[in-house]
């Protein structure tokens, strides 16, 4: 499980997060939407324990990210939009140190990292550098890594940026699965569409503040619109630019 309660988080003068307070249940995806700047990727390093709050607290599996960060971040993963891999490690080392950080047995990572390069279709790459991998091959990697030590709890920031479409489909299947195992997983996205196909709940984050919160059914009923993109433009101001857009 995924808790915020209450949290925060200024620089300067500048509210990025403001009393943020959200739960993510085992086994259900909760989809982060907002413009650019509205504070999803300051939420997510909140999160990850990679910035520290002004204010309040984020726990997963019951564990203070700040407070007990080694046991909170075991239990974690995360698929960042740029994906970071050590440069002077091969993908199959790179997938061997993620294991050993995490406690995966080497005999399980023997027969599960073989099976991870291929279902990526890296397996003719297994042995090359990071440093020559494209962006969405080292996506490609990441997402490995995450599935190899199956965390209970998994942050997704634009996690699909970089994939082809067979990789992305893939991708969206793979959460799909971990969810149903009982993983809690939190995406940011800006691509409506898969918001609408894979969340099961969905917030919505304005100027550093949760301004809506539901299953889809639940905003469409509080908003005029049936798709997300129209509740996600009214709710956010965007109808608004839709009908300048009109007298141009």
């Amino acid at each position: 499980m995924i808790e915020v309660v209450g949290l925060s988080k200024r620089f300067g003068t500048h509210a990025a997060v403001s009393e943020l307070s959200l739960r993510v249940e085992p086994g259900t995806i909760y989809g982060f939407l907002g413009p650019n700047g509205a504070g999803k990727t300051t939420t997510v390093k909140l999160l990850t324990g990679l910035l520290r709050p002004s204010a309040g607290r984020a726990l997963v599996c019951g564990f203070d990210v700040v407070a007990s960060a080694v046991e909170a971040k075991s239990r974690l993963g995360l698929v960042p939009d740029e994906p970071f891999v050590y440069p002077k490690l091969t993908g199959a080392e790179f997938l061997r140190l993620t294991g050993d950080l995490y406690g995966i047995p080497l005999a399980t990572q023997r027969r599960r990292i073989p099976e991870l390069l291929e279902m990526f279709e890296l397996s003719h790459f297994a042995g090359e550098l990071l440093e020559t991998y494209s962006h969405g091959m080292r996506q490609k990697v990441v997402l490995a890594s995450v599935i190899l030590h199956e965390p209970k709890a998994l942050l997704l920031d634009e996690p699909l940026v970089g994939l082809d479409p067979k990789s992305a489909r893939m991708a969206k299947e793979i959460f799909r699965t971990m969810a149903a195992r009982g993983c809690a997983i939190f995406m940011c996205t800006h691509v409506l569409e898969i918001a609408e196909r894979i969340c099961d709940r969905i917030g919505i984050i304005l100027g550093g503040r949760l301004i809506a919160e539901g299953t889809l059914d639940e905003l469409r009923r509080r908003g005029k619109g049936a798709a997300l993109e129209d509740i996600f433009l009214e709710l956010t101001g965007g109808v608004e630019y839709a009908e300048l857009l009109k007298n141009l």
